[in-house]
């Protein structure tokens, strides 16, 4: 794949990074965990690729790999117990279907999930985002985004590869008429976020829209982030969903890619 996430934005709306939760007591390994790093759950039912994935992350000593499971079952009772600050679950898990288990972990635990598909032509990667996913990657990411987007997570951001966000897109494009949720939350933003928000749903990233409208990148990024509490989005995705529903990207056979090979889908 190409370099889908060398755009990341870091931190919140505010450029100061989130809190992570506490540091739990160390894993039965005796691993110790490092009372910064990033704490990550690995879901996937191939003990040769758990233990790849778990050597790429802690190759980085910003993050620590505090479990491991080989069905979904596993992986939401983990998350449940050890309450990890991001899981990167395999969407073909075996057991508890991937979709299934990200909605469980997301009600019971709170956890930031990033799915891994084979292809864009996953409609399992979809589904997770409609299940509350905050992240969604291709499993041929280049090792160095992969850590970035893990990171990314954890700091509250949501991040979506390019061919990915384009097929959510088109998806929403190819619906004959918007469902129009809640006329009253459009009511709630004010034009310049109505255009923002539209804007967003066309597939730019911050600093496109900061283009678009011949403002600051800050400034783009504020008016997103103001977007997103006021609609209660927890990411990106979700306001690409709200402006095709409500209308305010009018829906048509081909949507409108964007204009850069990569997207970083960060608040």
């Amino acid at each position: 794949m190409a370099r889908a996430l060398t755009g990341i934005d870091g931190g919140d709306a505010s450029g100061k990074l989130a809190v992570l939760r506490s540091i739990r007591p160390a894993p039965p390994n005796g691993h110790v965990t490092p009372a910064s790093a990033v704490r990550v759950l690995i879901a996937d039912g191939q003990a040769v690729v758990r233990a790849g994935f778990r050597a790429l992350l802690e190759d980085d000593q910003r993050i620590s790999v505090i479990g491991e499971a080989s069905t979904g079952e596993e992986a939401v009772a983990l998350a449940h117990r050890i309450r990890p600050d991001v899981v990167m679950i395999d969407a073909g898990l075996p057991g508890l279907d991937s979709v299934e288990a990200t909605g469980r972990m997301l009600s019971q635990s709170g956890v930031s999930v990033m799915l891994l598909v084979a292809s864009d032509g996953d409609d399992r990667g979809l589904a997770a985002l409609r299940a509350g996913a905050s992240g969604l990657l291709l499993k041929d990411t280049e090792p160095a985004e992969l850590v970035q987007a893990v990171e990314a997570l954890a700091r509250g951001d949501a991040l979506l590869s390019p061919a990915l966000t384009r097929r959510l897109i088109a998806e929403l494009a190819s619906r004959p008429e918007p469902e129009c949720p809640s006329l009253e939350l459009i009511e709630e933003l004010t034009a310049r976020e109505r255009e923002v928000v539209a804007l967003v749903g066309h597939g730019l990233g911050n600093d496109e829209i900061a283009d678009r409208l011949v403002v600051s990148p800050a400034t783009a990024k504020t008016h997103v982030s103001r977007a997103m509490v006021k609609l209660n989005a927890h990411d990106r995705a979700k306001l690409v969903v709200f402006a095709y529903e409500t209308g305010l990207v009018v829906a048509r056979s081909e949507a409108p890619l964007p204009a850069r090979q990569q997207l970083a889908m960060a608040t």
